[in-house]
């Protein structure tokens, strides 16, 4: 069914973060203005093709988000996932068969091509439409900073490594996200992005009749979530069926995630641990969760930090890469 994207202004004030907040990560060379002079029409262009990717299927938001996060953590920011070809990022275990939106990305480039081409990389595309997909769902709003350019190879080892897996320890998460950079804070606030979007059955389906390897359902599953799930998601069944993150705002860029997971509604069990688990209160992440669900807006305002530094790992800039003229193959 066709939806139109969320009108924000009715639930929500427009949250408007302060670029100041940011100026730290000037040091990368990347700056919000960067396409004044050589692509002006830019961000209009980019807004178009995603208001009208959204209006055509809502859940695209989250998957243009998932994008931008699943790029940066393997070989920073530099469009490597959007590479086709043997070693492809796409058909890493956390990619495969659950990264989307690639036509999507197709489109925009096409239409920035056709007005100023050769300029604008494919990672900034992805920076600019992770930022609308954020907004045009509810979200705040952040100067996003461009100038980088494309890397010139795909690194599938590198996707299997380092994105953080749906049933892994918190720790272990807490550890890739420090190892480009990212804090506690930033884990929990980027999580928050799971208040929009679907998971496969097979990401969650292990807390539903034997997690780990206990033979019985995830103890902090509440009762009601977990008997809607074992119906929609049985051992039978094939892995690919979907749930929401957010089962009552699911399309909405709000902060209800956050109260599911203090009510033990988490779908994943990487999200359900940043609030029940043991390692949630020594590392902090309990009092993050309980913080964003009681103030939105500093949800808004950490999670629009959290975004313009994760933007900010290891961006190729000056004469390192290339701007591709097809974000799935290095120019020739």
């Amino acid at each position: 069914m066709t939806r139109s994207p969320i009108n924000f202004s009715r639930r929500y004030s427009l949250v408007l973060i302060p670029f100041f907040a940011f100026c730290f990560v000037a040091k990368a060379q990347l700056s919000t203005d960067f396409y004044k002079a050589t692509c002006p029409d830019l961000f209009k262009i980019v807004r178009r093709e995603v208001q009208n990717a959204v209006k055509s299927e809502m859940r695209m938001a989250a998957s243009l988000l998932r994008l931008h996060f699943h790029d940066c953590f393997v070989n920073g920011c530099d469009a490597s996932l959007l590479l086709d070809g043997t070693g492809s990022e796409k058909d890493a275990g956390p990619n495969l068969n659950s990264a989307r939106g690639f036509e999507v990305v197709d489109r925009i480039k096409s239409s920035v091509e056709s007005s100023c081409s050769g300029v604008v990389s494919c990672a900034d595309i992805l920076a600019i439409a992770a930022r609308d997909s954020v907004l045009l769902s509810g979200g705040s709003l952040w100067k996003v900073l461009l100038g980088r350019r494309d890397g010139l190879v795909a690194n599938q080892t590198g996707a299997n490594r380092a994105l953080p897996a749906p049933f892994e320890a918190l720790d272990s998460i807490i550890s890739k996200f420090a190892a480009v950079g990212l804090n506690v804070n930033d884990v929990v606030s980027l999580s928050g992005a799971h208040t929009i979007g679907l998971a496969r059955c097979g990401t969650f389906r292990d807390r539903l009749f034997n997690f780990s390897g206990t033979g019985a359902p995830d103890i902090t599953l509440e009762q009601s979530m977990l008997t809607d799930l074992q119906h929609l998601c049985p051992l039978t069944a094939d892995g690919s069926i979907t749930a929401p993150f957010d089962r009552k705002s699911a399309d909405l860029f709000d902060n209800h995630y956050f109260q599911n997971l203090i009510n033990g509604k988490g779908l994943i069990s990487s999200d359900q641990i940043l609030f029940s688990s043991d390692a949630a209160v020594t590392t902090g992440t309990k009092s993050l969760v309980q913080s964003y669900n009681s103030n939105i807006n500093r949800f808004f305002a950490d999670f629009a930090n959290s975004m313009i530094k994760m933007g900010n790992i290891s961006p190729l800039t000056g004469s390192a890469g290339e701007i591709r003229k097809n974000c799935r193959a290095v120019n020739a």
